[in-house]
């Protein structure tokens, strides 16, 4: 049960620190590549979330963004950057986990974007190539996806186990 001074906390979301926790521009080809004239990269793009609790109610958050760059004509990498960007954030008056998970997940993995965003740009231009804009990303609707995959597995495996004891009594007639 929820005590009356915390169902009435007013809840707030405050980032206290945003650092880059690793980076990693790899560049195959340079020379090869800065001398394509007409780049015109297929971009495969990879994003990920990882929250950690470090004490009551801090939270670090990390927004993990993969890119590869490969050449279309020639499917040869151009590029390939990872960042980890993270975030401590302060989070008070979430008294729901759900409600908690997902601000975490995706109003965190929000404020953390811009960051990241610009990180990738940098580098990528000055590993000698044209900077690369993210677009805007629904973390808020990547996490509801996630949770109605985890639920249909969780369906699917419960399935699997309720039709064992039987497939085990058919075998053993």
């Amino acid at each position: 049960m929820v005590d009356k001074a915390e169902s009435t906390q007013e809840r707030e979301l405050v980032l206290r620190k945003v650092y880059i926790k690793d980076l990693s521009f790899e560049s195959p080809r340079p020379t090869e590549s800065l001398i394509i004239t007409d780049l015109n990269p297929y971009i495969d793009f990879n994003v990920s979330t990882q929250v950690r609790s470090v004490s009551e109610n801090f939270y670090e958050v990390t927004l993990r963004i993969t890119i590869t760059a490969i050449q279309k004509d020639t499917d040869k990498a151009l590029y390939l950057i990872e960042v980890s960007q993270a975030g401590l954030f302060e989070i008070l008056g979430h008294a729901d986990k759900a409600e908690l998970t997902e601000v975490l997940n995706s109003r965190c993995a929000d404020i953390l974007l811009p960051f990241v965003r610009e990180s990738i740009s940098t580098v990528i231009m000055q590993g000698g190539f044209p900077p690369l804009l993210l677009q805007p990303i629904q973390f808020d609707r990547l996490y509801r996806q996630y949770l109605e995959q985890a639920v249909a597995e969780s369906v699917n495996r419960t399935d699997e186990m309720e039709s064992t004891p039987e497939q085990l009594k058919s075998e053993s007639k």
